[in-house]
């Protein structure tokens, strides 16, 4: 098994194990609480990162092993964005602002359970899907919106960042809910 998807596994846990920890010391009230007209709340952002995991990412790491990915060819590589991101092994520090849409906001969560069952979704499928990353080829890949084509194990490494990177969402977003509490 691949040393590196090993660690990401770990990383990725260590990480939505801190999301839990954060939601349990969090009410109701405070998870949908919006900083702004068109910002997300914790609840949302914590949506976002359930969501994308399993109906994008995990979705897309199922097309590559199953074969159904694109058979990657000399033409088709990874853009100059993605390779960045992966060399570094993490998604640059920045914000990254998407217009509010019905495809891409998330709804605010009906409830706590409903988020500390999303991220226990996420992290078991993390772990069922890394020993069949074994056998997943290198030539099956699924496109990214902005990285380009990404083989299953690409993808499995980009969930573990994108969980990192919204930590400092996670923190803005702490600091105005403990202001707004305070004011």
């Amino acid at each position: 098994m691949n040393k590196n998807l090993i660690e990401a596994l770990e990383q990725f846990e260590k990480t939505a194990n801190h999301y839990l920890m954060e939601l349990d010391t969090l009410s109701m009230e405070q998870l949908l609480r919006q900083p702004a007209e068109g910002e997300w709340s914790l609840g949302q952002m914590v949506q976002h990162l359930i969501q994308s995991a399993l109906y994008m990412q995990l979705r897309n790491i199922d097309q590559c092993l199953a074969g159904n990915g694109e058979a990657a060819g000399n033409e088709a590589e990874m853009t100059p964005d993605g390779k960045a991101v992966f060399a570094g092994g993490s998604f640059p520090p920045v914000r990254v602002h998407v217009p509010p849409s019905p495809q891409y906001t998330p709804v605010q969560p009906e409830s706590k359970e409903q988020l500390i069952q999303g991220l226990h979704t996420v992290m078991d499928r993390m772990r069922e899907t890394l020993p069949k990353l074994a056998q997943a080829s290198e030539h099956s890949t699924v496109p990214h919106p902005r990285f380009g084509p990404l083989t299953a194990a690409e993808w499995y490494l980009l969930i573990e960042m994108h969980y990192r990177h919204h930590l400092l969402q996670l923190d803005r977003l702490k600091d105005f809910i403990g202001s707004s509490v305070a004011q």
